[in-house]
């Protein structure tokens, strides 16, 4: 078992006024080359959004995007003609494939928005875009990971579907012992501890911290105060 801790504060941030995030990768402005991806990982950025204030129309191709609204909501426009608002316990999900714009806006003017964005690279370059949305009721499901994205030839239609071999799930777990088995047995995981207190091979994560598990097919964990979890299990290459 091959393990890296990646602290909270260690992240790339940026505050634009209207705009306050924190990039576990190499993004925009920021770049560290120590930190450009995590094996077909690309972006796990945490913002935080002003009211009414957001992205304009911008382009994306041959990656896969998920959002996770964690307080508030988000609107969003693409291209291809979607329209709607996604808000805490809704995932959208965007293959970018052949091309396609979108923009994504605070949909509140009084409240700010946070949520994350994940970018995985595609397995397949040039398909045709999409767009889909999904809720998931953590909640009633606590003490268990939820999968909310899976690949498309694995997908059991409860979860969003991607274009890569990457399993990403949610929890919520009280304090005690649970464990995560992995999919695939070569690939690796990134977990993001989104609030609470764990600790994993020895090592305690805090809020916002996060760990690289690799040559590994099944870990415990071990929740030390209440918390979020979120686990992205992605091919290493």
């Amino acid at each position: 078992m091959s393990t890296q801790l990646f602290k909270a504060s260690e992240r790339g941030t940026a505050n634009f006024g209207w705009l306050n995030a924190n990039y576990s990768f190499s993004f925009a402005n920021y770049f560290n080359p120590q930190s450009i991806q995590f094996g077909m990982l690309r972006v796990l950025n945490d913002d935080t959004i002003a009211p009414a204030m957001g992205f304009g129309m911008h382009p994306h191709e041959n990656m896969e995007i998920i959002t996770i609204p964690l307080e508030g909501a988000l609107k969003h426009v693409d291209s291809m003609g979607n329209e709607g608002t996604i808000t805490y316990g809704e995932v959208q999900v965007m293959s970018a494939g052949t091309g396609v714009q979108h923009s994504e806006v605070n949909a509140s003017t009084t409240e700010y928005l946070k949520l994350l964005q994940i970018w995985i690279f595609s397995d397949t370059e040039n398909v045709a875009p999409r767009y889909d949305q999904k809720g998931f009721d953590l909640e009633k499901n606590s003490n268990s990971f939820v999968n909310i994205v899976s690949p498309k030839d694995s997908n059991d239609g409860k979860a969003l579907w991607v274009h890569q071999k990457t399993f990403i799930n949610l929890g919520i777990f009280e304090t005690g012992k649970s464990s995560y088995k992995n999919n695939f047995t070569d690939n690796s995981v990134y977990l993001f501890l989104i609030e609470g207190k764990i600790l994993i091979d020895n090592r305690i994560l805090s809020s916002k911290d996060a760990i690289g598990i690799s040559n590994l097919n099944e870990f415990q964990i071990e929740v030390l105060e209440k918390a979020k979890i979120l686990i992205i299990e992605i091919p290493s290459k």
